[in-house]
């Protein structure tokens, strides 16, 4: 090539840099929206605004919460799987909607893989037995005894079909040998309001959901579905302690954006989360909501994400639970 025509080629490219700038705006340019698929006050929207803080910082963009339920999830995670995958908007996922939804929907507008890029695990969440008010029992053995003498009357609350709440209440109802009523909710708030309400007998869900109505004794906690207690809920023994030992139940909710999102912003993100894991708030934040940081990299919760797929719908199958 002649000397002078290569100096051309490279004055050309000099030249074309900045405009290739230009033509790819910084990131973040405008406010971060995490679409939530569950109503305020339930494990999803704890997950979310628990981050939020950290994230408007880390990012330099405001991070906005926008809840979006209805239709067990996939309202909101429809919206995000066709949204533009450039790093505005992120999901916040939570594994019964990620895996329990492709086991149990023909014909799912979304794909868990092909659809959702993973980013990064906001938090996992224990899960706590918990009963009406007004029913005569103050003890996990004391609620099966009581649900043996009245079998098919009693009635435990899910987030809705298909929820881990359902698939909970489903395996708790067949690890003690009693049939019991499905109510599906919109969300854990309105449950647990029925809870409250002496509406519905029991709900299996997070306890940050139920911290408040514990303490203020509209709820009783009855166990913790977990291999040990919770610091937000002392004295409340784990499920083997109250006599249901192999009884574990727990959630996770993860971050995950549009497919096709530059994996450079996928790792800013994943970076600012396992940041926040770090910072004193949001420990302190987290403890007392009875849930666990757990920071994983993106290829970690990757894994975690395909294994859940793979885990939650075998045990959906082996179960028969539908969405109906």
């Amino acid at each position: 090539m002649p000397h002078t025509t290569r100096r051309a080629l490279l004055a050309g490219a000099a030249l074309a840099a900045p405009a290739l700038a230009r033509a790819q705006p910084a990131w973040p340019n405008r406010p971060i929206t995490v679409v939530v698929p569950n109503p305020p006050g339930g494990g999803s929207d704890f997950a979310a605004r628990l981050f939020q803080d950290s994230l408007t910082r880390a990012l330099g963009a405001q991070v906005v919460i926008e809840n979006k339920p209805g239709a067990n999830g996939n309202i909101a995670i429809q919206s995000v799987a066709r949204a533009a995958p450039d790093g505005h908007t992120l999901l916040l996922q939570y594994n019964g909607y990620h895996a329990g939804n492709p086991a149990m929907m023909r014909n799912l507008p979304w794909d868990p893989i092909r659809d959702l890029a993973p980013v990064g695990m906001a938090t996992v969440a224990p899960h706590g037995i918990f009963a009406a008010p007004g029913l005569p029992v103050n003890s996990l053995a004391e609620f099966i005894a009581l649900a043996k003498t009245r079998p098919g009357q009693l009635n435990y609350a899910s987030s809705g079909n298909g929820s881990i709440q359902h698939i909970a209440g489903v395996l708790f109802s067949r690890a003690i040998g009693v049939e019991m009523v499905h109510v599906p909710y919109r969300g854990a708030a309105p449950a647990l309001q029925d809870v409250a309400g002496d509406r519905v007998e029991m709900f299996i869900t997070t306890p940050s959901s139920a911290i408040g109505l514990v303490q203020g004794g509209r709820v009783k906690a009855l166990a913790i579905a977990s291999a040990a207690r919770i610091k937000a809920l002392p004295e409340v023994p784990t499920t083997a302690e109250a006599g249901l030992p192999g009884f574990i139940v727990d959630a996770w909710f993860a971050f995950f954006a549009p497919a096709g999102t530059p994996p450079g912003i996928i790792g800013r993100v994943n970076a600012a989360l396992r940041e926040a894991t770090t910072q004193p708030d949001v420990q302190r934040r987290a403890e007392e909501g009875g849930v666990i940081l757990r920071p994983l990299t993106v290829a970690e919760m990757d894994a975690v994400a395909r294994r859940e797929i793979e885990v939650l719908g075998r045990i959906i199958r082996e179960n028969n639970i539908t969405m109906e």
